[in-house]
């Protein structure tokens, strides 16, 4: 079984134009037996290996577009001629003019490309210089030191640190260049040449420009001018691992971007195009509870007659759902045979099971007459036709770590007008019943989710200045990066609805409790999906950690200008999330630029979870009103209530607790407002849609 989420990135690693550094250890012991270390990079390419990443070495043949028509980088560690130093080959470290041609159109095209050098840059016989003299860059031949800003008191260990704003700057602030050259900028028309490490103002040079970057068309190019720091023997010293992460991410940023999706593992077929049109028409039919006046009873036996023959035609593509064909069929009869009251779909809900059959790519067609859609509490017959998204490391997740048997994420293929929502889930409660509903399923919508996040992320990041890291710019470019990301986020929010101090039932689908108790209720899961995520990440599985940042900027940028501010839990939660953490200074908002101080914020997410646990385990041991009067408090003591609010502490009307539901109807509609900052961000953005 494959455990290992999809790799999506293609690194090639030039090993034919004599190379001091190979990534294979092996290669390296050869090169140098003495000090294989000396020579090795495969530490440093294990560490992408277990991200998300596919390496390759090219030991073989010249740089061409067959080699490199599939790679997302292109990485030529210190090309070397032989009479220097021990290399990869025989080969002459300068590539050819049709090289020089080939690796400056893969680059146009999207490629990222790394070059690594070394001190005194003109001995080595490569020709660097000539590729980047179209992007404003130049290699200097000459060695750095810093006397004041050094390793071990040897000034030629210098120490380097990011420049301002740095995309290579995230965790990574202190870096040591053991014997340097230096990249400057050249005078080109219309560079984007810049640099992004530099040695301190007291060296020589001063500020010497030890990592440059630049762009051409549609690609990266990096420079770093010391290989040692990547190498076995300095990757884990300082913050060269972090360091390096960043820049490899940075330079496949444009590959992630150009990811497709997964095929869905099907088309969608011109019979259910025609059922979800017939669906729409018979929609418009229903009164408020689903049933038809007896002037639309006429129009509605032709919508739902036609229904029964389209899934008579459509059942062969189904097999797996024989079943609930049958059940669907006889449950839509007795409605129309009925009078076309109030639909009761009890029979077709106890058959329809996608939790039993969670295969990757079956495809399930769905249809009901449910609220769900839009937070709508009117009942409208819908149609969807969804592809089950289980792939193996998934699968073996949910069955060593989180075990949710009703768990089924999901994929929409196409769904009828109810679904051109907000709405990203199917759950029993919501369907059309006279009695209490089955609840076997709950199916989330991860391909919805992961679209509004990198929708709406992207967007609020460049509105509030937010510095998107090399790996976040990744995974927000990625659609197949994210729907994965979403699918773990999922998995573990659902199963973490039922764990921990439960003092009231978090499941509720229509409010029997304070909006807000659902808002906090929400946090508490996700801010658990956190810190699991986190320890996931720990453990070897370093996927997990895009969850962490997926839903720090879901909730603090898209939940609270989501929908309407009507006992809106979902924006609230955020809101939240944002005070607490922005009070807690692990975000900072300051001259109308958002920063986030991403090494504080597991410490910020546990001291919220805290919080939470101990309200939740105080609602154990008081009354209801009682929790939800301390609740409400806790929440204020972040984000000031509605100067109209009927509940905040000192003017409260809450006054016996005889008739709960009374007092639920004093809450206001938004009994916390937002804040400057999301107010500002709304006017900015616009509404999340």
């Amino acid at each position: 079984m494959n455990l290992s989420p999809s790799k999506l990135a293609r690194i090639v690693f030039d090993e034919f134009h004599s190379e001091s550094w190979s990534v294979s250890a092996a290669r390296a012991a050869e090169m140098q037996p003495d000090d294989p270390a000396n020579a090795s990079y495969e530490m440093a390419a294990n560490l992408l290996a277990a991200r998300d990443f596919c390496l390759e070495r090219n030991i073989s043949k010249p740089l061409d577009d067959e080699l490199l028509n599939e790679a997302d980088v292109l990485a030529l560690i210190h090309p070397c001629d032989p009479r220097w130093e021990q290399t990869t080959s025989r080969h002459s470290p300068a590539l050819s003019a049709t090289e020089l041609e080939t690796v400056l159109k893969f680059v146009q095209r999207g490629g990222g490309l790394l070059l690594i050098t070394e001190y005194e840059h003109d001995k080595y016989g490569d020709n660097f210089n000539e590729l980047l003299a179209t992007l404003g860059l130049r290699i200097e031949n000459g060695k750095a030191f810093d006397k004041t800003r050094c390793a071990h008191e040897n000034s030629e260990w210098l120490i380097a640190e990011p420049a301002e704003n740095s995309p290579l700057g995230h965790l990574a602030q202190r870096a040591c260049f053991y014997r340097t050259g230096w990249c400057v900028e050249s005078a080109v028309e219309n560079s984007t040449a810049e640099i992004a490490w530099h040695a301190s103002a007291a060296a020589h040079p001063p500020k010497a420009g030890v990592i440059a970057l630049a762009r051409l068309g549609k690609g990266r190019v990096a420079v770093v001018s010391d290989s040692v720091l990547f190498g076995d023997e300095r990757i884990e010293a300082f913050e060269h691992r972090q360091l390096w992460i960043n820049l490899l991410y940075w330079l496949a940023a444009p590959g992630f971007s150009r990811q497709l999706p997964q095929k869905n593992g099907a088309e969608v077929s011109p019979g259910t195009t025609s059922l979800i049109k017939k669906v729409n028409e018979l929609r418009i039919l229903q009164e408020r509870d689903g049933s038809v006046a007896p002037a639309s009873q006429a129009a509605a036996a032709l919508y739902a007659g036609s229904v029964l023959e389209t899934l008579a035609l459509l059942r062969p593509e189904f097999p797996h759902q024989n079943g609930y064909f049958d059940a669907l069929g006889r449950d839509l009869e007795r409605w129309i045979t009925g009078g076309f009251s109030k639909p009761d779909f009890a029979e077709s809900l106890g058959v329809f099971r996608p939790e039993l059959e969670r295969r990757d790519g079956l495809t399930h067609l769905v249809l009901f007459p449910m609220y769900t859609p839009n937070a709508s509490s009117d009942t409208r017959f819908e149609a969807l036709l969804m592809r089950t998204a289980w792939p193996d490391w998934l699968a073996q997740l949910e069955q060593t770590s989180y075990r949710n048997p009703k768990f089924v994420p999901g994929h929409f293929l196409a769904f009828s007008a109810g679904y051109e929502s907000e709405c990203a889930v199917l759950f029993p409660e919501t369907v059309s019943l006279k009695a209490r509903a089955s609840n076997h399923f709950g199916v989330i919508f991860c391909d919805r989710e992961a679209r509004r996040l990198q929708r709406y992320a992207s967007r609020a990041a460049d509105a509030v200045g937010l510095m998107l890291y090399p790996e976040l710019e990744c995974l927000l470019g990625s659609m197949p990066l994210l729907l994965e990301t979403m699918a773990l986020w999922d998995l573990i929010h659902d199963t973490s609805h039922s764990l921990g101090e439960l003092p009231f039932d978090p499941f509720m689908i229509r409010q029997r409790a304070p909006f807000w108790m659902y808002g906090l209720e929400e946090l508490r899961v996700d801010l658990r999906t956190f810190e699991e995520a986190t320890r996931l990440a720990a453990a070897q599985f370093p996927f997990a950690r895009h969850v962490c940042a997926a839903i720090l900027l879901d909730r603090i940028f898209r939940f609270p200008i989501t929908g309407t501010r009507v006992r809106n839990y979902d924006a609230l939660g955020g809101q939240l999330l944002f005070a607490f953490l922005h009070q807690h200074d692990v975000l900072l908002w300051t001259n109308n630029r958002l920063t986030v101080r991403w090494e504080m914020l597991p410490a910020g997410i546990h001291a919220l979870r805290e919080e939470l646990t101990g309200l939740y385990k105080l609602g154990a041991d008081c009354s209801k009103v009682s929790f939800w009067l301390a609740a409400h408090d806790l929440i204020a003591r972040y984000l000031r209530p509605n100067v109209a609010s009927r509940w905040k502490a000192g003017t409260r009307e809450v006054t016996d607790e005889t008739d709960p539901k009374k007092w639920i109807g004093l809450v206001h509609e938004d009994e916390f407002p937002l804040g400057s900052f999301h107010l500002n961000l709304l006017r900015k953005i616009g509404a999340a849609s």
